[in-house]
């Protein structure tokens, strides 16, 4: 009897660091995640970084850099279709004016339905940024500056030169844009045909 009591007593143990150690196996399972989960937290954990990085040099740089660097970085965000990104450099209340004949878009949310809708149609971005011209005056800064966009859109190798002003306002020590006017350069006459849509279906706001 004392035999089985003692048997009895060591299963029980038995059990519980059976039970202990799947539920440690359970833990360090749901804490390490798939290899995949943890290549995204550790690029997430570095994007974060960076965009650390870049508040702090914005914040350390005179104003017209400031707002140079933020001209350069958005383009960058639209280029490679970054919403969130871009959303960084765009007021909640911007108001953005495009170079098609249509109605100003006003607000964040409006304008980034607007973008994403463009940008599902265009891939092999390319914009160079020439002549940029760029005043500060206490919180209010404008800038101006001539692009050349480049894309397939719709399948099609597409080109667009204008123009853009931007102006920003800085909330919280950072410079956002809060107006953004985009046109299209008209070409000079004699000037070589340019493999552009006929008329463009939209100059994007840039």
């Amino acid at each position: 009897m004392f035999n089985s009591f003692v048997n009895v007593n060591r299963m029980s143990v038995l059990r519980q660091v059976f039970v202990r150690c799947v539920v440690l196996l359970a833990a360090v399972a749901l804490f390490c995640g798939s290899p995949a989960e943890a290549q995204k937290r550790k690029k997430k954990k570095g994007r974060a970084a960076a965009e650390e990085s870049s508040d702090r040099l914005l914040s350390a740089l005179p104003d017209d850099r400031a707002i140079d660097l933020a001209i350069s970085e958005m383009l960058a965000a639209w280029q490679i279709g970054d919403l969130g990104r871009l959303h960084k450099y765009y007021a909640d209340d911007v108001v953005v004016v495009s170079g098609a004949w249509e109605p100003p878009v006003t607000g964040w949310e409006n304008y980034a339905k607007s973008y994403q809708s463009q940008r599902d149609r265009t891939q092999n971005v390319v914009i160079d940024r020439t002549n940029t011209y760029i005043k500060v005056l206490g919180n209010i800064g404008w800038a101006g500056y001539q692009w050349d966009f480049k894309a397939m859109v719709d399948d099609k190798t597409t080109t667009w030169r204008g123009h853009t002003t931007l102006i920003f306002e800085k909330q919280k020590d950072h410079w956002v844009i809060v107006h953004n006017h985009t046109s299209l350069a008209q070409e000079a006459a004699g000037a070589q045909p340019r493999a552009t849509p006929d008329p463009p279906t939209q100059a994007p706001p840039l």
